[in-house]
């Protein structure tokens, strides 16, 4: 690379142009030194966190040097918002425009007349538009001063959203001009994916700046996600909790987005869906009115927030896990841009992560090996019991020390139980040691709890010396363990090699010379629990009213001689001591009751609670309605006609456009609710007579109706659907 400069006007400095062309008095971290760096002609690498101003560090130097600056971008959203604001600084519409599928023809004519006549400093493309010969013919034509590629991420097979054209940037660029200096932008990079991205743009020495990924004015919380209504409905009561304040909810499909921006619209918030399947032109207009005010949440899928500036989104609450830690750290990253509060919440079940892994089963077998690597992250990331912000920068190769984070995450602000750990921890890395350093952490789990797994079988190593050595503790012990391991550099995880566990020179040491180390033990989290969920800290759970709903159900569970979750399931009983009905309307509208069930089994818990309600003065939270939108009654009213009329549940799905395994949760939202289905023509196809009665009395005698312990006391004969078929059969005879 050469060492000159090329500026518009050489008598200005990169301070005063700063001020001319962007109105700030100063730059912020090392904004600075990179627009330097840029200036001079240096191959030039940015892994800075959202709300960093990354943007400035390339729009600046584009603006000053002669030529013009292309500028590497994956969403037409993403370009719209980035042109309209460089023209807010300029009097020049033409200063920066986008060349992309969403222009006519007339309106690509005048982008390109303008780049001939050297009007234009900033030209956004996809990495698609590279890609056209017509294009690069064109670009041959432009005299380009550097390129910045945004979102530099999408590079890598190892990036949260690899994009295959981003790894043809650097051949097309070299079809257009030899040696033109890049800039590589991202706000998450994991130091593989840091390599990734020098390598395949061939960047030359590159001068590169990291910034800490600390956003210490973030609070992270993850909340269990008991049902689809109960978490819909804690959404709800969170974000009139937060009235008036900017939010985002991300999910994972449309149908989702659009149930809550609906349950929210009737509750009297201000709300849109955002999703692919909308048109362009009402996506547009939902991105304009958020950044307006005129919408106060979004409901959207991970399409939404790209390089949207608004710097007061207070809240970003995940409906849905998601697929991995640096989506979770972008997305996240979309609050609180501006230094102030920012509230992220996300819902965690261990029933999303299994669909994310069937959607992985008909994937490449290299896609499925990193997808699954990265939902292990972000398992153990939800699970963890240890700082939450000390979790996300590890991951990201940044130390982190938890004191600093002071309480702004669940972890630290209500400690989880801590134990002296020299003897479990020095056990683990010996078993590391032992397999050879071959192994990833939940193999070498399986082996300390002794688990003949088909992989350690297969390996002999049940036969090997120290299997079980760790029997006396459960899995989720010895994840803590190994998770500590590596949050204190005992242990290293080899990313290239889908996560195997190696010892670290420090983890050698501490196997010959174990020191006091404490281990915090991580959540378990299970189906159907919602104990922790907290709609609000002015409507928290009332832990002694709990109790007391317990021993009732117990007692009403005897004398009706049903299971106890029968009568009603802990969430119900969860969301009882937090709402505190006292008539049949309230409790009708309690998670998991439907009028009918609060007339057959309410009676004597309405008396409890209106009871415990006079003796401690309790005042009643206002909002304990959550109003429910027309259309999913509708719905509801639709999947009962037809299994009435004993329709296929297919064909029932392929009627409403849902999965069946999502017609499943409908039909066990609307049983758990109180109503009766009938499903025999259904069960009896699926298994035959003995095979139903064997899991019905299991059932019977069962404490929980939770899938999985059923599926292990049934010596796993059944498969998880065997076994959620007969449990709404069971639940709508007995309990309805």
């Amino acid at each position: 690379m050469t060492d000159t400069i090329d500026l518009v006007d050489s008598e200005l400095s990169i301070q005063d142009a700063l001020h001319k062309y962007f109105g700030f008095k100063s730059f912020k971290g090392e904004q600075e030194t990179i627009i330097e760096s840029i200036l001079h002609k240096r191959d030039t690498f940015v892994i800075m966190p959202t709300g960093g101003g990354k943007s400035l560090c390339y729009q600046l130097p584009a603006i000053m040097s002669e030529g013009t600056t292309l500028v590497i971008s994956p969403l037409i959203a993403l370009m719209k918002n980035q042109v309209d604001m460089v023209r807010g600084y300029s009097s020049n519409d033409d200063i920066a425009h986008f060349l992309n599928s969403s222009l006519n023809r007339s309106q690509s004519k005048k982008v390109k007349e303008d780049l001939r006549a050297g009007k234009t400093k900033l030209l956004y493309v996809a990495p698609e538009t590279l890609t056209k010969d017509s294009t690069v013919e064109f670009f041959k034509e432009l005299n380009i001063s550097f390129v910045a590629v945004d979102e530099a991420h999408c590079i890598s097979e190892w990036g949260h959203d690899f994009r295959p054209e981003y790894r043809r940037i650097r051949d097309m660029l070299d079809n257009i001009q030899e040696d033109i200096p890049i800039i590589a932008l991202t706000a998450t990079a994991t130091p593989k994916v840091r390599a990734d991205i020098i390598k395949n743009l061939k960047l030359k020495e590159p001068n590169t700046f990291i910034s800490s990924f600390n956003r210490h004015n973030l609070y992270y919380e993850v909340r269990p996600k008991p049902t689809r209504e109960a978490t819909i409905r804690n959404i709800v009561q969170f974000v009139k909790g937060n009235e008036g304040k900017s939010g985002i909810i991300y999910c994972l499909n449309r149908k989702t987005t659009e149930e809550i921006a609906e349950t929210l619209q009737v509750n009297g918030i201000k709300a849109a869906a955002y999703h692919a399947g909308l048109d362009s032109g009402t996506r547009t207009n939902v991105q304009d009115h958020f950044l307006m005010e005129e919408i106060d949440v979004i409901a959207a899928t991970i399409a939404f927030g790209m390089g949207i500036d608004k710097p007061d989104v207070r809240f970003v609450l995940h409906f849905d896990v998601p697929k991995s830690l640096e989506n979770y750290y972008q997305e996240t990253g979309r609050a609180g841009r501006d230094g102030l509060e920012g509230k992220c919440i996300s819902y965690f079940s261990q029933a999303d992560i299994n669909k994310l892994d069937k959607f992985l089963r008909d994937k490449p077998v290299k896609e499925r090996e990193i997808g699954g690597q990265h939902l292990l992250e972000v398992v153990g990331y939800a699970e963890s019991g240890t700082c939450r912000r000390q979790f996300l920068l590890h991951y990201f190769g940044e130390l982190f020390d938890k004191k600093k984070c002071e309480g702004m995450c669940d972890n630290c602000a209500n400690p989880k139980d801590i134990i002296e750990g020299k003897l479990y921890m020095q056990t683990a890395l010996k078993v590391i040691r032992t397999l050879g350093e071959q192994f990833k952490l939940k193999y070498l789990v399986d082996f300390l709890i002794g688990k003949q797994s088909q992989e350690v079988i297969s390996f002999r190593h049940d036969q090997k010396e120290g299997f079980g050595v760790g029997k006396e503790k459960n899995k989720l012990f010895w994840s803590s363990v190994l998770r500590q391991a590596m949050l204190k550099d005992y242990v290293c995880k080899e990313i290239e090699n889908y996560g195997v566990l190696k010892l670290t020179d420090k983890g050698h040491a501490f196997i010959d010379k174990p020191e006091v180390v404490e281990i915090v033990l991580n959540h378990e989290f299970k189906e159907g629990d919602a104990a922790i969920i907290k709609p609000q800290r002015t409507v928290a759970l009332d832990p002694v009213l709990v109790k007391m709903l317990r021993d009732l159900r117990k007692q009403v569970a005897k004398e009706k001689q049903l299971p106890p979750f029968v009568i009603f399931q802990d969430a119900s009983l969860n969301d009882m001591a937090t709402q505190y009905p006292t008539s049949v309307e309230e409790m009708a509208n309690i998670v998991g009751v439907s009028k009918g069930k609060a007339l057959k089994f309410g009676r004597k818990f309405l008396a409890l609670i209106s009871q415990y309600v006079e003796d401690n003065n309790i005042e009643k939270p206002n909002e304990i309605i959550t109003k429910q939108v027309a259309n999913k009654s509708k719905r509801k009213v639709y999947i009962i006609q037809n299994i009435d009329k004993k329709i296929s549940l297919q064909t029932i799905a392929e009627g409403q456009g849902i999965s069946l395994d999502e017609l499943f949760e409908e039909i066990e939202t609307i049983v758990a609710s109180g109503t009766k289905l009938n499903i025999d023509y259904f069960v009896n196809d699926y298994l035959d007579e003995d095979q139903q009665e064997e899991i019905y009395d299991y059932f019977m005698e069962a404490d929980t109706d939770d899938l999985d312990l059923a599926r292990k006391e049934l010596d796993e004969e059944y498969s998880l659907d065997d076994l959620r078929v007969v449990r709404v059969k069971f639940m709508s005879e007995l309990a309805n």
